[in-house]
């Protein structure tokens, strides 16, 4: 019989041992989003910026040479001590690693000009808590930016995409719609300003090795796939070797 775990605990043990595997998974490392939100920490050169929900640290890094200190903060120790040493590589000083739950910010009220969170916040069990926390921490006139991959607003298409991500990786909570996710921010105490999406592709069979899905649940996925409709099939893009496309949504946001 499986040992009883929490839900924390199955998050740290899925990134903890796939944490090197994300620092170098192009899906994570590039993207104009990084870019932008170079562009956004640039606005407080003196500042000091928050990475929920880390992970491998890409945000973080992005941020990092355009501020003043920035804190990656992550549930899983290993992807902890990744960044740490890729950060040291890097030469980023003004860079550090701290330990805990995204719902759980152990931080001053108002201690950051730059809070975000990039391709996380769909495995956190508690995320209106943590939105609360990361409205709580932001300064005011400060800046939050929420990137994650979305759901799709049908909910035909809603339904596989939840599915699939399941079998593929059990820490995995939900995605959420970019209606949904206006509402939760707004219910946090912060002002969505403006959002965008975009198609992300994502080859199937680096998508399930990355994270060490087993074979019988990539067998699943893969005959969810093959039952999906029509419709399902084209909202994904879904090619003959189950690689598809999904949707990633970036909101930016005040206090």
């Amino acid at each position: 019989m499986t040992a009883i775990r929490n839900h924390d605990k199955v998050v740290s043990e899925q990134f903890g041992s796939t944490a090197a595997a994300y620092l170098t998974s192009t899906v994570h490392a590039q993207g104009a989003d990084l870019q932008q939100l170079a562009a956004y920490a640039s606005k407080f050169p003196q500042g000091k910026a928050l990475d929920v929900g880390c992970g491998a640290g890409h945000a973080a890094f992005a941020i990092a040479p355009h501020t003043g200190v920035v804190i990656a903060y992550d549930l899983a120790t290993e992807m902890l001590d990744v960044v740490q040493r890729a950060a040291a590589e890097r030469g980023l000083k003004n860079l550090h690693v701290q330990q805990g739950s995204a719902d759980r910010l152990p931080f001053a009220d108002a201690s950051f000009e730059l809070v975000c969170t990039r391709f996380s916040a769909h495995h956190w069990s508690r995320l209106p808590a943590a939105l609360a926390e990361m409205a709580r921490v932001l300064k005011p006139g400060g800046t939050c930016i929420v990137i994650d991959t979305a759901a799709p607003e049908d909910v035909l298409s809603d339904t596989y995409f939840q599915s699939i991500e399941l079998l593929r990786d059990t820490s995995h909570v939900r995605n959420r719609s970019v209606s949904g996710w206006r509402q939760l921010l707004a219910e946090a105490g912060l002002r969505p300003a403006a959002d965008k999406s975009w198609k992300l592709p994502l080859q199937f069979d680096t998508w399930v090795t990355r994270m060490r899905t087993p074979p019988e649940r990539v067998a699943a996925i893969k005959s969810l796939w093959d039952s999906a409709p029509s419709e399902v099939s084209a909202y994904f893009e879904l090619q003959a070797d189950y690689s598809f496309s999904i949707d990633v949504v970036q909101l930016e946001c005040y206090k």
